[in-house]
């Protein structure tokens, strides 16, 4: 599994206009609906699992500006994401009470778990490089994020 296998290059918004959490949320589902990967009749169904899960079951804000917000979504066939960015930061009730700049919001299949937890182990081993972290930050295009996503996975596959 690669970045560039679960983000379509048309669900990138490389500057969110959203200023807070659930904002950002319903950005990136509708993100995912513009590029083909979701229904559009699923958008406020899986934006309210994401928000729920988030107050129910804590932040995806994990700290260093970074956020992955998720769900399992029953009749889902693969699991996909969207990437956002934002200059300004974002309050998401962050572990270390810092702002996220950087947010991967992940769609899975309810009933393929171990697929759900390979797209989150992949994420979060890039976001725990301080390099690809400052990179995603000054990353002002989908273009420029979409390449950085490629070579993410051009030195894992090498590493």
């Amino acid at each position: 599994m690669k970045l560039c296998d679960l983000v379509s290059r048309k669900a990138i918004v490389a500057n969110l206009s959203a200023d807070d959490r659930n904002g950002v949320i319903r950005d990136l589902v509708q993100a995912l609906a513009d590029a083909g990967q979701l229904e559009p009749n699923q958008v406020d169904g899986i934006v309210r699992s994401i928000i729920t899960r988030e107050r129910t079951r804590g932040t995806t804000g994990f700290g260093k500006g970074v956020a992955v917000p998720h769900a399992k979504v029953e009749d889902q066939p693969s699991v996909i994401a969207a990437v956002g960015r934002s200059e300004r930061g974002i309050d998401f009730g962050s572990l270390d009470g810092q702002p996220v700049f950087t947010v991967f919001l992940i769609v899975s299949p309810e009933d393929q778990t171990e697929e759900h937890l390979k797209a989150m182990d992949l994420v979060f081993r890039h976001l725990q490089q301080e390099q690809f972290r400052k990179f995603m930050r000054q990353s002002d295009t989908a273009e420029k994020i979409y390449d950085l996503l490629k070579e993410a996975d051009e030195q894992s596959m090498v590493a």
